[in-house]
């Protein structure tokens, strides 16, 4: 087929060759009275696969040539053609998007005629920053049009990693009623403790905190920091027995994990809507989360807190994903805004 570059698009003007490019693909848009406008994305894989030779006054262009002109017009082209020729080898109708999005897919079998969108695609180089909160604006439009956002990262060989983004709402059914007088704990260098058998007891029993040392229970700072905040926990130093306030012992916390109050903000919210939290170190995570009791369930998340504007690579995220994904968990970023906390979750698929 021969079509003509003309600004950033290349033109088919033989109403016949036009309509026959269309139909085995839907690859342009139709142009009123005939002839069909094609993406230089489009153009570039139908020239590959010898479907379209492409002219520019009046001689025909090398791929190199074409390619070089379709770069010139649209930045990180290169990215784009690799997710489109991707896309396109497994089957699926695919649009350049606009603004918003890089492209959107239809379902297998589908038609920009009578199918709607099924995705939303981004192409993303693998060196590009992720930064949380434009990050999630794309999630917020793709979600306002009902549609599934699937980010595609391609890495410096050209493989491609898609991920699936959206928010997400974690609950459980661990909260229990309260009741009784604040138990009393003991302040050591990093960790409280809690000698009070029945103390003891009564916190693991009413939202599974700690972690028990025979008949005694050993509490994280942030547990700890988070009991005497809801006014069931008492401090007091080991050595002195002098009472803790809060502030005091947010303060030393703080000097001790710079992102104290940062994990705190994420900690608090989790447990207001049922969750259990416990440390995830061993994940290389902030916390694992069970939606009940620990002792007779699998952590369902693991949960990373990040301030408002966080930004860091994609190989940090593909790293959690991946690791997650390993053990059988979901990575949720938690992002703490002022008192509000979003929670981003990201996992791997294959489209």
């Amino acid at each position: 087929m021969p079509g003509e570059l003309v600004g950033d698009s290349v033109i088919i003007k033989d109403q016949t060759e036009a309509s026959q490019i269309y139909n085995k693909g839907y690859y342009g848009y139709p142009l009123s009275g005939g002839g069909l406008e094609m993406d230089l994305l489009e153009a570039v894989y139908l020239v590959e696969s010898s479907r379209l030779e492409v002219h520019k006054d009046g001689e025909p262009m090398t791929l190199e040539r074409l390619v070089a002109a379709a770069s010139a017009a649209h930045r990180d082209f290169e990215i784009k053609y690799i997710v489109y020729r991707d896309l396109r080898s497994r089957g699926y109708l695919v649009k350049p998007a606009g603004e918003d999005f890089d492209f959107r897919v239809f379902p297998r079998g589908g038609n920009p005629s009578s199918t709607q969108t099924k995705n939303w695609v981004s192409a993303i180089s693998e060196r590009s920053a992720f930064a949380i909160a434009p990050f999630m604006g794309v999630m917020d439009r793709s979600e306002q049009t009902r549609k599934e956002l699937l980010i595609a990262i391609v890495d410096e060989e050209g493989d491609i990693t898609f991920y699936h983004a959206d928010r997400s709402e974690p609950r459980g059914t661990a909260d229990r009623e309260w009741g009784g007088p604040a138990v009393k704990a003991a302040l050591l260098e990093d960790r409280v403790m809690v000698f009070d058998e029945a103390g003891a007891q009564r916190l693991y029993d009413h939202g599974f905190y700690g972690k028990k040392l025979g008949k005694a229970l050993q509490l994280s700072l942030i547990e700890a920091a988070h009991l005497m905040e809801k006014e069931r926990l008492e401090v007091a130093t080991i050595i002195s027995g002098r009472a803790v306030k809060l502030d005091r012992f947010k303060k030393r916390a703080q000097k001790l994990q710079q992102d104290f109050d940062l994990r705190l903000r994420a900690y608090d919210d989790l447990r207001s809507r049922g969750l259990v939290v416990k440390t995830g170190f061993k994940y290389g995570s902030h916390f694992r989360v069970y939606e009940d009791d620990p002792q007779k369930s699998h952590a369902r998340w693991l949960v990373h807190a990040v301030p408002e504007d966080h930004e860091t690579t994609w190989p940090e995220i593909s790293r959690a994903v991946r690791l997650a994904h390993g053990v059988k968990k979901e990575i949720l970023f938690a992002r703490v805004a002022g008192e509000n906390t979003e929670y981003v979750r990201l996992s791997r698929v294959r489209p």
